[in-house]
């Protein structure tokens, strides 16, 4: 399967009378945009706003980030299951605004979600303060369901993208990659002295507003399986949760996986990228016996020398991800964890619920429990009525004169645990 992603940079948003793409500058027709929000009768408005790079703006309470992205040519349409019909992505050409990006926020849905600062030193801990963004804060009909509530932004967020998206079909990409893998026995005979190398992909699927979706199905509800790395690019994986919001997955992460990047680039010199394993994190011990027997056998029956395997989340994930890692080894798969830690504001107390010896290649996204200044901001889109309930925010957080003292939690993407944050060697 080959993927060609044909990028067209946005250097600039600017709400105006007609929406398009014009010298590297984003036109957004705020009108068509409410009507798109509005489309669920569970949402009762929308505004609009646009946040830049370098502003002294803060965004909270954070719900979703999403790539404005469209298919130009192949299978299916972006976000399938979601948005566009049920139909095989990851093939033809795909083109992206980088550089933009849709945020959803509003009034809180649970007590996770998070916090993106434009400027100060909260900027430096999420890749989304380098974006333009165009935030929608979305009020809902009330009164409302949390989870039907959270449904509906996660929908009006996708179809913003999707719309914006569309308006990139027809333009010539600034810049244009090529990502292929092919069916599991020809690849494996492409490249037969390298090692071949996989990727155990963990979703979010703990459920009470924990969700991740695959071709529009809650994950939870799956067996691990094999999927293309290019369908990951063309939106097959949709977030759906509202996990702290320092190691979330975005729809923008899974869009931008720098795993499934790091990868490709290796693929033919040093590695044989054979492809992914998506599984589940489930909160009882059958299923992740179950998803983690499953993936570690995929990756046998695969022939894979080594897998990546990255989590998403903390506590009873943790789990998930040693059991992932234990039986790879077992088979005598070599295996490298991508996790964050919980170690204490003064980094001191064991950093995983979970541990095992076989788990000796390690890479850290840092210590979320770690306590930051943030300061007050000109602006505010969305509201900071929640700062001290938002998960590593406590009583006092919000200060009088408008800053902020919580721990790294509230930052969204601080310690993604993709590596997708300032702090790893892959990024923006």
């Amino acid at each position: 399967m080959k993927l060609e992603i044909g990028e067209i940079y946005i250097k600039d948003i600017k709400l105006d009378k007609i929406s398009k793409v014009e010298n590297g500058v984003l036109y957004v027709n705020a009108d068509e945009v409410t009507k798109i929000v509005l489309e669920d009768d569970k949402l009762k408005s929308v505004k609009i706003d646009v946040a830049r790079p370098g502003e002294s703006v803060r965004i909270t309470p954070v719900k979703d980030v999403i790539e404005p992205r469209v298919k130009v040519d192949g299978r299916g349409g972006i976000f399938p299951g979601m948005i566009s019909k049920v139909d095989t992505v990851g093939e033809g050409k795909t083109h992206v605004l980088k550089g933009a990006a849709v945020v959803t926020c509003g009034k809180i849905v649970g007590f996770q979600e998070g916090i993106i600062d434009m400027t100060g030193p909260g900027a430096d801990y999420t890749p989304f303060s380098k974006l333009n963004n165009l935030c929608l804060v979305i009020e809902p009909v009330e009164p409302i369901e949390k989870h039907d509530y959270e449904a509906a932004v996660r929908g009006a967020g996708l179809r913003v993208a999707t719309y914006l998206g569309k308006l990139a079909k027809d333009l010539k990409p600034d810049n244009t990659y090529s990502y292929e893998t092919k069916p599991i026995f020809e690849q494996a005979a492409m490249y037969p002295n390298l090692p071949k190398v996989g990727y155990i992909y963990m979703l979010q699927t703990q459920g009470l507003l924990h969700d991740t979706y695959v071709y529009g199905v809650d994950a939870k509800k799956i067996v691990p399986t094999f999927i293309y790395p290019t369908e990951v690019m063309d939106g097959a994986i949709v977030s759906g949760n509202c996990v702290s919001a320092c190691d979330k997955n975005t729809t923008y992460h899974h869009l931008n996986n720098p795993v499934i990047k790091a990868l490709y680039e290796k693929h033919g010199k040093d590695i044989n990228f054979m492809g992914v394993i998506i599984t589940n994190e489930n909160v009882f011990l059958a299923d992740k016996m179950r998803s983690s027997d499953w993936s570690s056998k995929l990756a046998k029956y695969f022939g894979l020398d080594a897998v990546i395997i990255s989590e998403e989340g903390f506590g009873n994930p943790d789990a998930d991800l040693i059991m992932n890692c234990k039986k790879a080894e077992a088979f005598g798969i070599k295996t490298c964890i991508i996790t964050d830690e919980y170690a204490g504001r003064d980094g001191a107390s064991q950093s995983l619920a979970d541990s095992d010896v076989s788990a000796n290649a390690v890479v850290t996204a840092g210590n979320a429990n770690v306590v930051i200044n943030l300061p007050k901001m000109d602006k505010v889109i969305g509201m900071l009525d929640f700062t001290d309930k938002i998960a590593g925010g406590f009583d006092g957080s919000l200060k009088a004169d408008g800053s902020i003292e919580a721990e790294l939690q509230v930052i969204t993407g601080a310690t993604n645990e993709l590596g997708f944050n300032k702090f790893s060697a892959t990024g923006l």
